[in-house]
């Protein structure tokens, strides 16, 4: 073989292993991502569990809240069967506003608010949601690693044709911010 082929092959040889190389490194990245959505599947269905002991507290006290009540238990149940990120995120938000409903019945009712067992559901809930928040920034931190990756030279010339996509953030949506931002109003 002349100095030339020799050169050619170890030129081919050295894109493989760079290639090999960076998909591998993109594998992980997938990986990390999956597995950070996983983490924020286990803290969501630690919250569902938890809503309807919350909803059977509150119920004894306001018996007359019965549309607050049911908005939780819906928005739980619809959270409960979305699927897919961005299902996930639209169901979860929607949770989160009949949530802080509920929270906002405790200022009407001393009672309530002054019961141990709703203290400590609302106490695991405060906690659920801090474990929840953080379990969101680790996603969005690893999908934002991801997505550049898959969008940088010379990954991007081949990740999308070896099945590697760009991944949606766990957001709380443009739509949804006004309302998670403002204080609720309870009205009887």
């Amino acid at each position: 073989m002349s100095t030339t082929a020799w050169i050619v092959l170890g030129l081919l040889v050295v894109l493989v292993l760079y290639v090999a190389a960076t998909y591998n490194g993109l594998v992980a990245m997938r990986q990390r991502v999956n597995q950070a959505f996983a983490d924020i599947d286990v803290q969501l269905k630690q919250r569902h569990d938890l809503i309807p002991n919350l909803v059977e507290t509150v119920k004894g006290y306001a018996t007359h809240e019965r549309t607050t009540l049911e908005a939780v238990v819906a928005a739980r149940n619809r959270a409960i069967t979305a699927q897919g990120p961005d299902q996930q995120v639209a169901a979860e938000n929607q949770l989160t506003g009949a949530l802080r409903q509920l929270f906002a019945l405790s200022e009407a009712y001393p009672d309530l608010k002054a019961n141990t067992n709703f203290q400590q559901l609302q106490s695991e809930l405060s906690d659920i949601e801090n474990k929840l928040a953080a379990a969101r920034r680790f996603f969005n931190n690893a999908v934002s690693e991801y997505n550049a990756a898959i969008q940088q030279l010379p990954a991007a010339l081949f990740a999308a044709s070896l099945g590697f996509h760009e991944k949606p953030f766990f957001d709380v949506g443009e739509e949804a911010r006004p309302t998670l931002e403002q204080a609720p109003q309870v009205k009887f």
